[in-house]
């Protein structure tokens, strides 16, 4: 059976040489969305909204959804069926691990995830078309951290815990989107495949999982083998809330290498829109939040604060993609890349002087709790996800 690929995707023989099996199953996931979360979407909900009802059944179970349609039903059968691979003090220790060093976190996530996922257009593809980040970078960014806030806490990831609750509404979300992008005819699915597919799901589990963590590493920061394997497994049941199909969801180090080399592979490359996300993030978002732990005064702390984030973006994509998304150079790049080692010791002495690792990781949520809610004020943002917002004013 001749294999069918996106036109506008890249190497795909190439892909499959290199990566065999799932080079193909990572073809073919370009075909495949999320078909339990598009019924719901898709689903008729008379004077109610699929949203509404979805809320409702995560706060008191499907019962709480009188009339509940086949489709509602069947998404929370498979999210109410917990796998026996799910060890929740490992997701709990995992997010430990990563809330310990949260400000890192935050600049890797922005300087290094987004900045990642930015460099093909066809995966930038839906956000272009909603406008919502290049609209409002910041605010976008908020609802991302609200939603990881709600994923690193401790219990967030059981059933009744917040951050699950959160993964199943962005995972609506997605749905809706995928929705309202076909409805208006504005998707060439010849082109680039299904909106926001299987591949590029994977692509986003990585983005939070192995390419955060490099980046922290690259900071400095030096996780233990044991909080590493929890670390992905996190991710791997993330990956199982959202929608991730078993065939391509991530489990281990590996498996987030090869997706972030199979993204790139056959990436066509960014495009102008893609360019112009990277600086709204930067200029709106990450640059502003940088001066704010600058001294001196606001043009000078803006001024150098640019010339960081932008080093930063360059050590952490490299050279060549930051030259196709446009980002200047600065020679900073080289002082940046030689850091993590001082950091790393700095990080080592911390912890010599603070040995009680319970109470430094509690003094970190709070930490973590008051920089969110710091930004949120900021950049006046009311709701916590884009789907509580009314539709006129997304």
């Amino acid at each position: 059976m001749e294999r069918r690929v996106p036109r506008d995707l890249v190497n795909p023989d190439l892909a499959v040489r290199r990566y065999a099996d799932l080079g193909e199953r990572w073809l073919d996931g370009m075909w495949r969305a999320d078909p339990l979360a598009d019924a719901v979407a898709n689903d008729d909900f008379g004077t109610s909204s699929a949203t509404a009802a979805v809320r409702a059944a995560l706060a008191g179970g499907i019962e709480a959804v009188p009339d509940a349609p086949a489709s509602l039903k069947s998404l929370f059968d498979f999210l109410d069926d917990e796998p026996g691979w799910v060890d929740h003090d490992r997701l709990d220790h995992a997010a430990d691990a990563l809330v310990r060093h949260t400000p890192l976190l935050g600049m890797v996530l922005g300087a290094a995830s987004l900045l990642r996922g930015a460099g093909n257009f066809i995966a930038g593809k839906p956000l272009a078309l909603t406008g919502r980040y290049v609209s409002r970078p910041a605010v976008r960014s908020v609802e991302v951290g609200e939603w990881l806030r709600n994923v690193l806490t401790r219990g967030g990831m059981r059933r009744d815990g917040g951050g699950f609750a959160y993964t199943v509404r962005v995972r609506l979300i997605h749905a809706h989107v995928r929705k309202g992008i076909l409805a208006a005819g504005m998707w060439d699915e010849d082109a680039w495949g299904v909106p926001i597919p299987q591949s590029y799901m994977a692509l986003t589990i990585a983005e939070f999982g192995h390419i955060a963590v490099e980046g922290m590493q690259t900071l400095g920061v030096r996780f233990t083998d044991d909080e590493l394997d929890d670390i992905y497994h996190l991710w791997r049941y993330v990956g199982h809330v959202i929608g991730m199909d078993e065939d391509l969801n991530l489990r281990s180090e590996r498996d987030h290498l090869a997706v972030e080399e199979l993204y790139r592979l056959t990436s066509p490359g960014p495009s102008d829109e893609d360019r112009e996300f990277v600086a709204a993030l930067t200029e709106q978002y990450l640059v502003p939040e940088l001066a704010k732990l600058l001294p001196g005064l606001e043009p000078l702390r803006r001024t150098v604060a640019r010339t960081l984030i932008h080093a930063l973006e360059r050590v952490f994509i490299g050279d060549a993609d930051a030259d196709a998304l446009h980002i200047p150079d600065t020679p900073l790049k080289h002082v940046v890349g030689r850091i993590g080692p001082v950091l790393g010791l700095v990080d080592r002495i911390q912890e010599l002087r603070y040995p009680d690792r319970e109470r430094t990781t509690l003094r970190a949520y709070k930490v973590r709790d008051a920089a969110m809610n710091r930004m949120r004020a900021d950049y006046r943002v009311e709701q916590d996800l884009v789907d509580a917002v009314p539709v006129g004013a997304r």
